[in-house]
């Protein structure tokens, strides 16, 4: 992957200064995103490889627990496994298991459903209302009229009523009806996009956990021979002390650089656990299962794009500029359906009534024989016009004008975002390509200098300080050599986040041997960690 340089740089190399002249030529402008993407963008699956819908069958046992189970024993969170598992598994497992991502699912589910309630809007409505099923009236009531024309005296009432009333009706005009399913539209297209960018997070953040677990791993291999070289270098220390060719001091510096190495591998076992246990709860194993990693901590690739290519690529295929242009399509949608407020509403309506009586009401003499029954149907038009409401229909609809206006700007800021995370990774990218380079060499040189710093021990030209230093760079050299091809995995895996590319030129495999070859006179040491004392007794030991 060669270096890019930038237009200016370019520019002042070719024309001999280092400024541009004073006439250079007018920059042309850009095209506006509606113009580029629409206003209103539709989620693109297509642009990434869809999420897996079942497990493969390497790990078809790894299934995820119940998402309501809780655990309430310690045997059950006991780790009775440790699975080895491939990069591909991973993915393979967090895009099946992860609860996250289901959430996300269930939020796209959420939005259609909403959407269709909306169109809803479009289709008439049918109610029944049956409020007398039956009812029954009954009592009595005292009567008297001055002019005589009607007998004074009680009335009675008994009657038994069957009744339900059906009502049909369809909004002709309706001025918040477009608007609203707009809105409930654009929403439905901005959860499609949240669940594309959850599901390229989800893909990044298990890589970064899997090439962490494999620097882990490097760090407690490394560690445990840096145990191993001290161990050698403290025998031979005490044994050229007791032979009277050495000094006390000596022993000491190799019982230091003992203490120093140990300290290195608990650290590096510590990491190693946390970053499994990391892993574990991204992929939603099951509880008493913990991964390890199976593939061996080696460079993936090369990136292909040039940061130019890489730049306009995000700007086309990352799906937070489409969601803040549907938000601006939002806030518009909600202006209008605000303004919508103050304008005629236009309803057709039929509504069908029809009742059975049995009995009387308000009689003086109870007929108990009389019964009957009615039939009513209505038809006709509703309008409705707020036509005055004090000015919070206006209001409204300005709040959210200012709100698209602010979304407005929150697309320039996710843009220059967008810039400047790809610059980030693709400089990061390129530090790191020269550091595995320098890494690797620095590796190769402090292991000859190890060699030839116990060479001279053995002929007693040197002294125990220089194996002990040359041992000491050696364990930094390796371990800055596994941090430099973990995170240029990490790099390669943001671009192809951050851009949406997945352009990458894979390493071809090194020939390895069947059985890991085992350094000359470390491997037949065992390491073997100090006993754990308890917090307070070990920092009372230097008192």
């Amino acid at each position: 992957m060669g270096a890019v340089a930038s237009p200016l740089a370019a520019w002042a190399e070719q024309s001999g200064t280092g400024a541009p002249h004073s006439g250079t030529v007018a920059a042309e402008p850009l095209p506006l995103a509606p113009q580029v993407k629409g206003s209103r963008p539709k989620a693109n699956p297509s642009v990434l490889p869809p999420a897996a819908t079942q497990l493969l069958p390497e790990v078809r046992d790894l299934a995820a627990p119940a998402s309501l189970a809780l655990p309430t024993k310690p045997v059950q969170v006991q780790i009775r496994e440790l699975r080895p598992i491939s990069l591909l598994e991973a993915e393979n497992l967090a895009e099946v298991n992860n609860p996250n991502l289901k959430a996300i699912a269930a939020q796209v589910d959420q939005a259609q459903n909403n959407l269709r309630a909306q169109i809803s809007l479009w289709y008439p409505t049918l109610n029944i209302n049956a409020n007398a099923l039956p009812s029954y009236t009954g009592g009595q009531q005292f009567f008297s009229d001055s002019n005589q024309f009607t007998p004074d005296g009680p009335t009675t009432s008994n009657r038994w009523f069957y009744g339900a009333s059906v009502q049909a009706q369809w909004a002709l005009i309706n001025p918040q009806r477009v608007p609203a399913i707009a809105a409930a539209r654009d929403s439905f297209e901005k959860a499609k996009d949240a669940y594309l960018i959850a599901l390229r997070e989800l893909r990044l953040q298990v890589d970064v956990a899997y090439f962490t677990l494999q620097q882990s791993d490097d760090s407690v291999r490394i560690g445990q021979e840096s145990v191993r070289a001290s161990v050698i270098s403290l025998r031979d220390a005490r044994a050229r002390y007791q032979a009277g060719v050495a000094t006390k001091l000596e022993v000491l510096e190799a019982e230091t650089q003992l203490a120093r190495d140990q300290q290195l591998l608990t650290e590096s076992l510590a990491g190693q656990s946390i970053a499994r246990r990391t892993l574990a709860a991204l992929l939603d194993l099951p509880q008493q299962v913990t991964p390890t990693a199976k593939d061996p901590a080696r460079v993936v690739g090369t990136w292909q794009p040039s940061l130019q290519e890489s730049i306009i690529a995000a700007f086309a295929f990352r799906e937070e500029l489409d969601q803040a242009l549907l938000d601006i399509s939002i806030a518009n949608s909600t202006a209008n359906q605000a303004l919508g407020a103050v304008q005629p509403f236009l309803n057709v309506f039929n509504t069908l009534t029809a009742g059975r009586y049995q009995g009387n009401q308000n009689v003086i003499v109870d007929l108990p024989g009389s019964q009957g029954w009615n039939v009513d149907n209505s038809i006709g038009l509703g309008v409705t016009w707020n036509i005055f409401d004090g000015g919070a229909a206006a209001a409204r609809s300005r709040a959210a004008k200012a709100q698209a206006r602010q979304f407005t700007y929150q697309f320039a800021q996710r843009r220059d975002e967008i810039r400047r995370d790809v610059e980030i990774s693709f400089y990061e990218l390129e530090k790191n390509n020269r550091n595995l380079t320098t890494t690797a060499r620095e590796v190769l040189s402090a292991r000859e200098a190890l060699r030839l710093a116990r060479l001279r021990l053995e002929a007693g030209v040197t002294t125990q300080r220089e194996v002990v230093n040359n041992q000491r760079d050696l364990t930094n050299a390796e371990v800055r050599h596994s941090n430099a091809i973990s995170d240029y995995n990490k790099r390669l895996a943001e671009l192809r986040r951050r851009t949406g590319l997945d352009q990458i030129a894979l390493c071809t495999p090194p020939s390895l041997p069947a059985v890991k070859p085992l350094l000359e006179g470390t491997s037949k040491v065992p390491v073997e960690q100090p006993p754990l004392l308890p917090a307070c007794n070990a920092a009372k030991a230097i008192y």
